[in-house]
């Protein structure tokens, strides 16, 4: 389960992405062990252009790897899900689920 301190930082790795700074977002998403962590850390790959390493961290998100021509689609995508998560983990029924 991630935390609250996880998720912001996961924020804040979709910021810079969205922004095309894959460095920092870099250095957020590779101390990050979850799934979305690692969907992200492919998506940091793919902006860079290593796109075998981004086929690695799409395979270890549990994710299919939709190509670099995908990118602002897997960014929006991103920003939903952790926000999505963010919401999820403030909602007090979420803890019964």
């Amino acid at each position: 389960m991630e935390t609250t301190e996880s998720r912001s930082a996961l924020l804040k790795a979709v910021e810079f992405l969205e922004k095309g700074e894959w460095q920092p977002a870099h250095e957020i998403v590779q101390g990050e062990k979850s799934n979305l962590a690692a969907w992200l850390h492919g998506i940091v790959h793919t902006i860079e252009g290593d796109l075998d390493n981004a086929r690695y961290w799409y395979r270890h998100a549990e994710r299919e790897f939709p190509g670099a021509d995908a990118l602002p689609q897997e960014l929006a995508a991103a920003r939903d899900a952790v926000s999505d998560s963010r919401t999820r983990s403030s909602d007090p029924s979420d803890r019964t689920r």
